[in-house]
């Protein structure tokens, strides 16, 4: 019943933010709330125009932009699109420029974690059930390491594991970032689909990776961690693990319903030959398990024969069952941390691997970063140096696989990476330089 001059005075009083969320409010705020005349000032305090003239009222002076288009001739909501485009545009300059320093042994930007600060991203899961009702999880924790950021969200009221269909992760970031304070999530945000799971018959249609006391961990491709509580069989916990490598495109320039597509390697012509194969490829390894990292390392000048093509894959040899001189021991005691509001705890035998492979130009071929685990093989170790127990490790995805295998050495309590091998897809490779091997 209020006068719309009397509620135009007082919109007049509000910030951006202030300004979009009470356009929420019905139609009518939300035309109010459009209007040039208020947009046009905040949008000049902000970005000063190129030209103006000064106007003198009773001791106020206002910057209003030179012609009568201004206001009059465009469109409602006009200046609250341009204010809001300039912003965007101006944080998306402000993210570029920190990403634009390389790591020489990651081949990432140095400063991912400055970069998502200033972008207000943030991450949350939203679970649905089978009636389509919506669960937002918010509350997380995050873990940063050098090529990737581990995610867990953990709460007391998860909906039952039954009644959920799917689980969709999302990149979150505000529409306005406020360099100045925390992004509030009752302002406005955008969403942007990074991956989407099904739920239904979780512990049948998932990799069993563990357990300890509490709770027992399932592995949903890509990189995603669902632990269950033992008794109850319902969610106690959720953790991702996000590779640095394209992390800040997927977390904001997809939509709440499509992911963004990574665009096409354009290769270096001068340097393709398939009878040559793969040469001066790079390989960064983190392995790791919350607070603990068991081995962080690069190797370099890795390469493929054509005569190592087989069964549609490139065999790289990272680590050589036959050279004990490059063996790698892992270091602390291997096990994934966890934790609730009330407990945690520790699987043993599971960890995060981070796989960041450069091509011979230095820029990311096949990169992941995902939960795996340690199976122990029925074969003892026929090496003379190493006389205990074999375990293995495998990973699978689209692009390629990794397999690991370990030894336990009982007298100094550690494993000893004695074989290591990746294994990239030849339709991978044939995308990435447009040949055909």
């Amino acid at each position: 019943s209020m006068p719309s001059e009397m509620l135009m005075k007082i919109f007049s009083y509000l910030d951006a933010v202030s300004l979009l969320c009470v356009g929420c409010v019905n139609r009518h705020f939300y035309h109010l709330a459009n209007d040039n005349g208020i947009w046009l000032k905040i949008y000049s305090s902000c970005f000063q125009p190129k030209r103006t003239i000064w106007k003198m009222k009773s001791e106020q002076t206002e910057t209003v932009s030179l012609g009568c288009a201004a206001l009059h001739d465009r469109k409602p909501g006009y200046w609250k699109k341009e204010y809001i485009f300039k912003q965007i545009a101006a944080v998306k300059t402000r993210v570029m420029r920190l990403v634009k320093p390389v790591d020489p042994y990651t081949g990432l930007p140095c400063k991912n974690k400055e970069a998502m600060k200033a972008s207000g991203l943030s991450w949350i899961i939203v679970l649905t059930d089978k009636n389509g009702k919506e669960h937002v999880m918010e509350k997380a924790n995050l873990l940063f390491k050098d090529t990737s950021v581990t995610i867990l969200w953990y709460s007391t009221n998860w909906p039952c594991l039954d009644i959920l269909s799917t689980l969709k992760l999302f990149g979150v970031t505000p529409l306005l970032p406020d360099q100045s304070r925390a992004p509030s999530k009752n302002g406005p945000r955008r969403r942007s689909l990074i991956a989407e799971y099904h739920l239904a018959n979780l512990t049948e249609s998932s990799i069993a990776v563990g357990a300890d006391k509490l709770v027992q961990l399932f592995s949903l491709n890509p990189g995603l961690l669902v632990g269950l509580w033992k008794e109850k069989n319902e969610i106690a916990f959720v953790m991702a693990s996000l590779h640095y490598h394209q992390l800040l495109e997927r977390s904001t320039l997809g939509s709440a319903t499509v992911q963004y597509a990574l665009p096409p390697n354009k290769p270096v012509l001068d340097d393709v030959d398939p009878e040559y194969g793969l040469h001066d490829y790079n390989l960064h390894l983190d392995m790791h398990g919350g607070s603990c990292t068991y081995l962080c390392g690069t190797f370099k000048s890795l390469f493929c024969r054509k005569g190592d093509v087989e069964n549609g894959y490139l065999r790289l040899i990272v680590v050589s069952l036959k050279d004990n001189t490059k063996h790698l021991p892992l270091i602390g005691t291997v096990g994934l941390s966890w934790e609730t509001d009330v407990f945690k705890g520790n699987v043993k035998d599971c960890y995060v691997m981070d796989v960041t492979l450069l091509d011979e130009t230095g820029k990311p071929f096949w990169c992941f970063s995902a939960p795996v685990y340690m199976e122990l093989s029925s074969r003892a170790s026929s090496l003379y140096d190493y006389m205990g127990h074999v375990y293995t490790t495998d990973y699978a995805d689209s692009e390629g696989k990794v397999c690991v295998e370990l030894v336990w050495l009982e007298e100094t309590k550690e494993y000893f990476i004695v074989n290591l091998v990746l294994y990239i897809s030849t339709k991978k490779v044939n995308n990435w330089y447009g040949t055909n091997y």
